[in-house]
């Protein structure tokens, strides 16, 4: 048995399973199969020596009087043959290993080392992908399966991609490595399920927080990301030094942080923008790149309405709305956009609404003539 310690020992170096571990199961295994086969009672014990692998089997029994059941009893007189400190009540280890024992361990040691390797082996990618949870990993893509990408990741297991997680458009090649975002880690009978995403908004944020060392060491916050993946990206950032420019240090030196970020998305756009406490500012800077002419909140309703120049209409609600739906979603308030002129159409509209229904226009003038003669006084 010599030979089955130094193969545990190698398996534990290799595989980092525990030879401990191994042995006990062992133990149990030919447990079992003592009781099976050989109709052995509940007081049968088996051992493994940790040092030289040999396996032995023992039945304990109690030191009695009188025996009554010779399987779980022993008198005390044989008990004193075997050791003169036995007393009455004491614990016997009897060996009752039998003849050919050898072949059975063997072949239990077998099928027992085979199967505690696949559990460790799965157990070890399980504790190596639950680590990551909520972080990204590189994968390489091996194959489609229908709409579905097999990738292989950290060389240790394979996930699938599936469609409603993959950027619309996107194809992928044999051997070509993508960055993944790992959503959630289960436990199966199969192994580790591992459910990976290149859409969701944190895959954004997690390649920043690798890319800008301002955001590693705290001194830059990601207040809130919003995206629409494969199309567009809004972050809100603020910095906790008042010396370091939050936009800048996520922008980097002429586009190098937010360029390498864009090229791992294949070219999605991404939104940089200021995080204010006054929500009037921070829903200005979050329509960006429109310029706004002015903002009113009503905190307690949410929302917020928003007048651009004429010419910038368009820039701010953006394609198919997009530009005002991801700012309303960054900043959490329902945003009403109107140009100049429609506000003013709106504001001229309001003044009429509010005239009085039985007005006469005769008496126009002297209501004008009130006004101004108010406005002298004021």
């Amino acid at each position: 048995m010599s030979e089955l310690i130094a193969a545990l020992n190698q398996l534990e170096k290799e595989k980092g399973i525990d030879k401990d571990v191994i042995m006990e199961a062992i133990e149990n295994s030919l447990l079992a199969a003592c009781k099976r086969d050989f109709g052995s009672a509940d007081n049968v014990v088996v051992n493994m020596d940790r040092e030289t692998g040999d396996i032995y089997v023992y039945a304990v029994k109690e030191v009695v009087d009188e025996v009554e059941d010779s399987a779980l009893q022993i008198s005390l007189a044989k008990a004193k043959a075997i050791d003169q400190h036995y007393e009455l009540g004491d614990q016997v280890r009897i060996e009752i290993t039998p003849k050919d024992f050898g072949r059975i361990a063997a072949m239990h040691a077998r099928s027992v080392i085979v199967q505690k390797i696949k559990e460790e082996e799965r157990r070890v990618v399980y504790d190596h992908f639950y680590c990551k949870e909520k972080d990204i990993v590189t994968g390489v893509v091996q194959r489609y399966v229908g709409d579905n990408v097999s990738v292989s990741l950290d060389d240790k297991t394979d996930a699938l991609l599936m469609k409603s997680e993959q950027i619309r458009g996107e194809v992928f090649k044999p051997t070509e490595r993508i960055k993944l975002y790992i959503v959630e880690v289960k436990e199966t009978n199969r192994g580790p399920r591992i459910l990976v995403s290149r859409t969701h908004p944190d895959l954004v944020k997690r390649l920043f927080e690798k890319e800008v060392a301002e955001i590693q060491d705290g001194t830059v916050e990601i207040k809130n990301i919003v995206r629409e993946a494969g199309s567009r990206t809004k972050m809100a950032v603020w910095s906790n030094d008042e010396n370091v420019d939050p936009v800048g240090a996520c922008v980097g030196l002429n586009g190098a942080r937010v360029n390498a970020i864009v090229n791992d998305l294949k070219g999605e756009k991404i939104d940089i923008i200021n995080w204010n406490e006054d929500p009037c500012i921070f829903i200005e800077n979050a329509l960006s790149p429109s310029k706004v002419v002015s903002v009113t909140v009503d905190v307690e309703e949410k929302s917020a309405k928003v007048i651009v120049p004429d010419y910038q209409l368009s820039l701010a609600i953006g394609k198919e709305g997009q530009n005002a739906r991801l700012a309303a979603r960054l900043t959490g308030f329902k945003i009403d956009i109107k140009s100049e002129s429609q506000a003013q159409e709106a504001a001229l509209k309001q003044e009429t609404e509010d005239l009085p229904e039985d007005l006469n226009l005769e008496d126009l003038p002297d209501i004008m003539d009130e006004d101004l003669d108010m406005e002298i006084e004021e």
